[in-house]
C-alpha cells in the first residue's frame, strides 16, 4: 500500500471522528467522547502532515515540468536545484509520516502514579529520593500537570524512605514511563566530613493510573485494616486510627496510606494505588509483546534495572539505555528533564520504525 493510500484512509477517519464528536448522543457518553477527542488529536497531526505532503508533491511535479519545458539553461539549473531541495524535504517528511503512522500505545495518554523508594545508601538514598520527587514536581509544573501526594514515609534527615504520588494532565505516561528503574547518585553527602563521594540508589516505578472501567476489584478480595499514623522514628503523629492498610487477598499486594487525617481519604488513596498496581500487572500479562518491544528499545522498564547515573561532582547525568550524557545535572535537578525525555522518546520511535519496516 502506497503512503498516499494510507494517508487517505486516515483523512477519511479524521472526518468521521469529527462527525461523531458533534453527535449529541456521543456527548452523553463521557468515556466515548474522551476517547474520540484523543483520537481526533492524534489524527489531526497525520492530516496536517498529509496536507503538507500533498503540497510538496505538487511542488515537485511543477519543478519537474519546468525542467522538461524550460529552454533557458540558467533557469533550468535553478529548477534542478529547487528539485533537489524539494526531494530532500520529501524524504524528511516521509520519515516523519512513517513515525506518525506507527500505532500509539493507548497507555501513553494515561495519568500516572509514581513510586519513589530509597535503596542502598541509607540516609543519603532517602535524601536523593526527596530530590527526585522535587525534580519530577518541578517538571510537572512546567507542563501544568497536577501533582498529589498519595502516601509518604519521611525520614528524620528530611528525606523519604518512600513517596507515592499521582500526576494528572495530558499524555503523562507517554512522557514519564521511561523513568521506571534504578537511579544511581554519586555525590559527597552533607554529613561526610572527609569529602568522599558516596554512591546511593533510588528505585522509581511509574504506573499508568487505571480508570474505573479498566480494573474490577471485588470487596470480598480486600482486607482493610486501620491503625494510628506514625512519623519518622515510629512516633505516633495522630491520635485516631486514620491510617489504612489494604491487602488484595488474591495477589497479596499491600498498600498503606497514612498522610491524610481522614480515614476515608487514606482509604480512597490506598485503593487508587492498589488499582494502579493491579492494572500494571494485568497490562504486563495481556501485552507481553509490548514489554518485549521496550526491552529492545530503551530497557526493560524493570525496577531492578539501573537506568541512570547522577554524578554531582562532575555535574553529569548519564542515561545508560541510550548512552546519553549531559553536563547539566544542576538544571536537571531543577526539573529541566525535557531533553532527556525527548531523547528517550526518539530512541523508542526509531526502534519502532525499524520494527515496522
Amino acid at each position: 500500500m502506497s503512503l498516499n493510500t494510507k494517508l487517505d484512509a486516515y483523512v477519511e477517519r479524521h472526518a468521521e471522528v469529527e462527525r461523531l464528536i458533534s453527535d449529541p448522543d456521543v456527548h452523553r457518553d463521557p468515556a466515548r467522547y474522551r476517547d474520540l477527542m484523543r483520537e481526533h488529536s492524534q489524527l489531526s497531526e497525520i492530516v496536517e502532515a498529509h496536507n503538507e505532503y500533498s503540497k510538496l508533491q505538487q511542488e515537485l511535479s511543477d519543478a519537474e515540468e519546468l525542467i522538461e519545458a524550460e529552454t533557458d539553461a540558467e533557469l533550468k539549473d535553478m529548477a534542478k536545484t529547487e528539485l533537489e531541495e524539494l526531494s530532500g524535504q520529501q524524504e524528511q517528511l516521509e520519515q516523519k509520516i512513517k513515525l506518525l503512522l506507527i500505532p500509539k500505545d493507548p497507555l501513553d495518554q494515561k495519568n500516572i502514579i509514581m513510586e519513589i523508594r530509597a535503596g542502598t545508601g541509607g540516609d543519603e538514598a532517602s535524601l536523593f529520593a526527596a530530590d527526585l520527587y522535587r525534580m519530577y514536581t518541578r517538571y510537572a509544573e512546567t507542563k501544568n500537570w497536577k501533582v498529589e501526594i498519595m502516601s509518604s514515609t519521611p525520614t528524620e534527615v528530611g528525606g523519604f524512605k518512600e513517596i507515592v504520588f499521582s500526576i494528572a494532565g495530558s499524555a503523562i505516561f507517554g512522557s514519564l514511563k521511561y523513568e521506571s528503574g534504578v537511579h544511581r547518585v554519586q555525590r559527597v553527602p552533607t554529613t561526610e566530613s572527609g569529602g568522599r563521594i558516596h554512591t546511593s540508589a533510588v528505585t522509581v516505578a511509574v504506573l499508568p493510573e487505571a480508570e474505573e472501567a479498566d480494573v474490577h476489584i471485588g470487596q470480598e478480595d480486600l482486607k482493610v485494616d486501620v491503625f494510628r499514623s506514625s512519623g519518622p522514628g515510629g512516633q505516633s503523629v495522630n491520635t485516631t486510627d486514620s491510617a489504612v492498610r489494604i491487602t488484595h487477598i488474591p495477589t497479596g499486594l499491600v498498600v498503606i496510606c497514612q498522610d491524610e487525617k481522614s480515614q476515608l481519604k487514606n482509604r480512597a488513596k490506598a485503593l487508587r494505588i492498589l488499582t494502579a498496581r493491579l492494572y500494571e500487572q494485568e497490562e504486563q500479562k495481556l501485552h507481553a509483546e509490548r514489554a518485549e518491544a521496550r526491552k529492545t528499545q530503551i530497557g526493560s522498564g524493570d525496577r531492578s534495572e539501573r537506568i541512570r547515573t547522577y554524578n554531582f561532582p562532575q555535574n553529569r547525568i548519564t542515561d545508560h539505555r541510550i548512552n546519553l550524557t549531559l553536563y547539566k545535572l544542576d538544571q536537571v535537578m531543577q526539573g529541566d528533564i525535557e531533553e532527556v525525555i525527548e531523547n528517550l522518546k526518539l530512541s523508542e520511535r526509531e526502534a519502532l520504525l525499524h520494527a515496522h519496516q
